[in-house]
C-alpha cells in the first residue's frame, strides 16, 4: 500500500462527510505510525464481542459486519505502513432494511498521531483534516538567563511545549561572596542551563521529519552565546533560520519571536493569511468596486467570471462554500481559505466569512 496524496485524501474526505449512519454503526479505526497492527486487531475481535449486547437487530448486525470486514482487511498487511492505517467501514445504504456495507482503508500522506476506535453515526474526519493543513513546522525557542520557553509554530497555530527556570541568582549577592567567586557560580549555573536546553530541543525536534527550521528569540547576549558557543546538536544547529532580538522569554515571547520573524517566514501560512486579508481590507477601503463580501455579490461575480481570488472562512456554511468553490474552479479562480487563528481572520468572519478580488467592476 502506497500513501495516497493530500489532492487524494481531500477527495475522500469530502466523500467519507456525505456518509451518515442511522445510529451509531460506522466504525473509524485509526492506527498510528509504529503501533503494532496484531494489537489493533485483537481489540477488534474484543469489540465484537461487546457489539453482541446492543439491543438493535439492525444496529448490532451493521456493527458485527463492519468490525467482521475491518479484521479480514487488516489481515491482508504483514505490519503497520510506514505512516499508519486509517479505516472506515459501515452500512452507508441510504434505503432502510438495505445493505450497503463498505470500507475505506488508507495510508495517509502524513504520519498519524492518532490512535483511536469510534463507533457512531459520523466517521471521525478531523484527524486527517489536521493533516491536510500543516506539512512543515517551526521550532521556536525564546530565551534568556533566568528562563526559556521552547514552542512551535504549526501553520498558523502557536503552541507552547516545554516552559524552563535556570536556578541562576539575581546579581544581588549574600554578603561576603567574592565577585569572581559569585560570577564562576552564576556562569557555571548558565551554561548548564544551556546544556538542558539543548537537550530538551534534541528531545523534542531530532528526529521529527516535518521541522523545517528553527527560530531562536531573546536578549542580545543570551541567544548569541547559546547559538555561537553551539550547544546544540550540529543537526539542529543547522536548522536555525533566525535570531532575533526580543525582551520576553515566556509565552508572549512566542508570539513576538514570530511576529518579528515575518520576513523569515515569508512563505508561511501565518504570515500568507495576514497579507491575504491586509490586501482585501485596504481593497475594500480604496476600491470598493473592486470587491465583494456578500454572498450573493460573490456568487454573481463568480457566475460572470470576474472574481480573481476567493476568499472563504474556515467557518463560512458548508453547503454555501461548496457552491461557491465549485463554480470558481469553472472560471480559474484562485480559492483562499482564511482561517480564525489570526485577528484578520477573525474580523473577515465578522464581517461576513465570504470575500472576493474583483478582476472588474461588475
Amino acid at each position: 500500500m502506497a500513501a495516497i496524496s493530500k489532492a487524494e485524501l481531500e477527495v475522500l474526505l469530502e466523500e467519507l462527510e456525505k456518509h451518515k449512519g442511522r445510529h451509531t454503526e460506522l466504525i473509524t479505526v485509526y492506527i498510528s505510525a509504529g503501533y503494532d497492527i496484531v494489537s489493533v486487531q485483537k481489540q477488534l475481535e474484543a469489540e465484537k464481542s461487546t457489539a453482541k449486547n446492543i439491543k438493535s437487530t439492525a444496529t448490532r448486525k451493521n456493527v458485527v459486519d463492519a468490525l467482521d470486514k475491518i479484521v479480514r482487511y487488516l489481515k491482508d498487511f504483514k505490519g503497520n505502513p510506514e505512516n499508519g492505517l486509517a479505516i472506515f467501514c459501515g452500512n452507508v445504504s441510504k434505503v432502510e432494511g438495505m445493505d450497503d456495507l463498505q470500507l475505506w482503508g488508507i495510508e495517509p500522506p502524513l504520519p498519524l498521531k492518532t490512535r483511536l476506535y469510534r463507533c457512531d453515526k459520523d466517521f471521525v474526519l478531523e484527524p486527517l483534516r489536521e493533516l491536510l493543513e500543516v506539512s512543515e513546522i517551526f521550532a521556536l525557542l525564546v530565551m534568556d538567563r533566568k528562563e526559556a520557553t521552547i514552542g512551535v509554530l504549526e501553520g498558523k497555530r502557536i503552541e507552547v511545549l516545554q516552559k524552563m527556570t535556570s536556578g541562576v541568582p539575581s546579581k544581588v549577592r549574600a554578603g561576603g561572596q567574592s565577585s569572581q567567586r559569585f560570577h564562576r557560580i552564576t556562569e557555571g549555573l548558565t551554561k548548564e542551563f544551556y546544556k538542558r536546553i539543548a537537550d530538551e530541543m534534541k528531545n523534542i525536534f531530532y528526529e521529527n521529519k516535518k521541522l523545517k527550521g528553527i527560530l531562536i528569540g531573546g536578549p542580545i547576549p543570551t541567544k548569541d552565546e547559546f547559538i555561537d558557543n553551539e550547544y546544540l546538536t550540529t543537526v539542529l544547529r543547522n536548522k536555525i533560520i533566525g535570531r532575533v532580538d526580543i525582551g520576553g522569554s515566556d509565552e508572549s515571547g512566542l508570539k513576538e519571536l514570530v511576529e518579528k520573524s515575518k520576513d523569515i517566514l515569508a512563505n508561511q501560512e501565518i504570515v500568507y493569511e495576514k497579507k491575504l486579508m491586509e490586501k482585501f481590507f485596504e481593497m475594500l477601503g480604496a476600491k470598493p468596486d473592486f470587491v465583494a463580501y456578500k454572498e450573493e455579490e460573490v456568487k454573481k461575480a463568480l457566475e460572470y467570471g470576474a472574481v480573481d481570488t476567493l476568499f472563504l472562512s474556515k467557518e463560512y456554511e458548508k453547503e454555501s462554500a461548496k457552491e461557491l468553490k465549485d463554480i470558481a474552479n469553472n472560471s480559474g479562480t484562485k480559492i483562499e481559505t482564511i482561517s480564525t487563528d489570526t485577528e484578520e481572520g477573525k474580523q473577515f468572519l465578522n464581517l461576513s466569512g465570504v470575500g472576493a478580488i474583483l478582476r472588474y467592476k461588475i
